[in-house]
């Protein structure tokens, strides 16, 4: 009896040649003229599904770019397992950097180059045949299985809070799976529990309704620029500490379990400064640069601008000056309510003589943070111990990944990610690539994984 290990080796060159032709396809969701690749994405998706033994398979309307959905659910009371993808990429420009056409997938080196390649097609598509191997020799998945493969996932998922809402019935399940995200290093594993959250604001200070000559205004009125960075001061201790009253009011502290598994990380100080060219760290005082990047709050001005820029002198006092101010948060901050702390900060602290305005941005994500020994992370790390040989991290991320707190929001379920990506692979990048050994590696851990967590439930 062929076993599901045999089924994927026997078919590793057919999965590599329909890998190439989902690359082949410019499914850019933030460019108009790939409307139709999109759909076509979809709809080769969707029909991947079938081929793979899935139910109930449909292209579902979203308002813009559709989701694809199947399931399999004839597990009994095990499990209900909902496994997240998304089939959209990023535009490719600047084109002259790639060294082979962007949707012309080339493969060197057992790597496969093409935009998507690792961000996501390459990840999302395991499962799939994960799947396929366990249903053609065994004839049953282990534990029940749903599919949420979306296609705006590079433009900040806007359509998928609403219909999440109206379709909870339809993805309701036990946990997330997410194919999208990757490992620590080729050969160390590491699971994501924590992510950053998002808040962003600008600033504008008016002065004078127009520029005015420094000589006869200068020491006489409050001139916006000197107005706008004193309230900048204003936010931030010399030593890297947010000043602003309530800004820390819900920030969950680190417990000693948290700071030992951050601890663990083989995380080399000397190196991360080096790569940007910096001679020391700086930041909140009491934690390490680590913890600092991972699990703590800050505020960062983006950007300021204001007055005369261009070469040589001109001596005018500006009118405005502004500046843009975005906010990592971690749980339990409300992006909302950071926003209003930071406002009611600015009004307290605005210096007389101008007028100050702040305008909400328009990227917001919420923190997320799961349990370390929640049992799909007790499931995965099994799996990763048998691929690896080692024990993985307990990894968290400066950035943001919005959906994994929009399935929270929606499902009242956590996201374990479990994916194969690697840093260097150049995603969202000229020259992209994805390593076809992990794009192997990924189709036996998935077919683990719904073992492992059939035996969970037992």
């Amino acid at each position: 009896m062929t076993t599901w290990q045999t089924y994927l080796d026997e078919n590793q060159a057919q999965f590599t040649e329909e890998l190439l032709d989902f690359l082949r396809i410019p499914s850019i969701s933030s460019l108009s003229e790939h409307m139709p690749d999109i759909r076509r994405a979809a709809e080769w998706v969707a029909d991947r599904c079938r081929t793979a033994g899935m139910e109930n398979v449909a292209v579902l309307e979203t308002g813009a770019h559709p989701v694809v959905y199947a399931d399999w659910l004839h597990a009994g009371d095990a499990p209900v397992i909902l496994v997240y993808g998304h089939y959209d990429v990023q535009p490719v420009d600047p084109l002259p950097l790639w060294n082979n056409p962007p949707f012309d997938p080339t493969i060197i080196d057992d790597r496969v180059y093409a935009r998507g390649a690792n961000d996501d097609k390459g990840n999302m598509l395991p499962p799939i045949l994960a799947v396929e191997a366990l249903l053609q020799t065994e004839g049953a998945l282990p534990v029940n299985v749903k599919f949420f493969f979306e296609g705006q996932e590079e433009i900040g998922s806007p359509n998928l809070p609403d219909f999440l809402t109206r379709h909870r019935e339809m993805f309701r399940c036990d946990m997330v799976i997410s194919a999208d995200g990757g490992q620590w290093s080729e050969d160390q594993p590491a699971l994501m529990i924590g992510l950053r959250g998002l808040a962003g604001l600008e600033i504008d200070v008016t002065g004078p309704d127009h520029d005015v000559h420094s000589g006869s205004y200068g020491g006489a009125i409050q001139n916006p620029i000197h107005a706008l960075a004193a309230l900048l001061a204003s936010m931030r201790s010399a030593d890297g500490k947010i000043l602003v009253d309530g800004f820390y009011a819900d920030v969950q502290d680190l417990t000693p379990e948290d700071r030992a598994r951050i601890d663990a990380i083989d995380f080399d100080e000397a190196q991360f400064l080096a790569g940007v060219n910096v001679d020391a760290a700086f930041g909140e005082p009491g934690y390490t640069t680590l913890e600092r990047r991972w699990a703590r709050p800050t505020l960062e001005v983006n950007g300021m601008w204001g007055g005369f820029q261009g070469e040589g002198s001109k001596t005018v006092l500006p009118s405005t000056a502004h500046a843009k101010i975005t906010c990592r948060l971690v749980a339990d901050q409300n992006p909302v309510e950071i926003i209003e702390c930071i406002t009611a900060h600015i009004e307290q602290h605005a210096p007389p003589g101008v007028r100050v305005t702040v305008r909400p941005g328009e990227s917001v994500a919420k923190p997320y943070l799961m349990p370390a020994d929640h049992p799909g992370n007790q499931a995965a790390r099994d799996v990763h111990l048998q691929l690896y040989g080692k024990e993985p991290f307990y990894a968290r991320s400066g950035g943001s990944i919005p959906f994994c707190s929009l399935f929270y929001d929606a499902l009242g379920v956590y996201t374990v990610n479990f994916a194969f990506a690697l840093s260097d692979e150049r995603q969202h990048s000229p020259n992209e690539f994805f390593r076809l050994h992990n794009f192997r590696r990924g189709q036996r851990a998935y077919a683990m994984l719904f073992q492992r967590l059939a035996e969970e439930d037992a």
